[in-house]
């Protein structure tokens, strides 16, 4: 960007930054998601810079985009929450999950949130590892390392009668 494209690009900003969050605050019902929306919008729209006529609806445009698909994420994320639901629940009903062990289904509720998602998709809901990651937003192999990060601490806390199959 020139000198003169990096003043109007800052100007744009500072006209445009506070209306577009604030429209974005009030279709994600989330501050921070709105201001990553918005910020994400302006990176793409700097990307394009030269190539924009309409800087102004291409934000908009943009960032509508964003919020669909934050949406239609999230949506995923309940259909996944709803079905590992409903599994806990029949396993519950039979009085034991998969390892016969009530107290496993405990120790897997007390896992930090980042490992207790990927195990209960992949070990209760029996999604592939590829759909874990879809779901939770993380890369494969990320997905893998927290599934073993939670074998581990599971493994630990069982006094290492945790298996490693599945």
């Amino acid at each position: 960007m020139s000198r003169s494209q990096d003043t109007a690009a800052s100007e744009l900003f500072a006209a445009l930054y506070p209306a577009l969050a604030g429209w974005c605050r009030r279709l994600t019902d989330d501050d921070g998601t709105a201001h990553e929306i918005a910020a994400e919008a302006f990176t793409r729209l700097w990307a394009r810079w030269t190539k924009v006529e309409e800087p102004r609806g291409f934000l908009y445009v943009t960032a509508a985009n964003l919020v669909r698909d934050h949406w239609r994420r999230l949506e995923r994320e309940r259909r996944a929450l709803r079905r590992v639901a409903a599994e806990a629940a029949v396993a519950a009903a039979r009085g034991a999950d998969e390892s016969g062990d009530p107290s496993v289904r405990l120790l897997v509720q007390s896992l930090p949130l980042r490992l207790r998602t990927p195990v209960l998709l992949y070990y209760y809901a029996d999604l592939p590892v590829r759909e874990v990651a879809v779901l939770t937003g993380r890369k494969e192999g990320t997905v893998k390392a927290d599934l073993h990060a939670a074998r581990e601490l599971l493994r630990s806390k069982l006094g290492g009668h945790l298996d490693h199959t599945h």
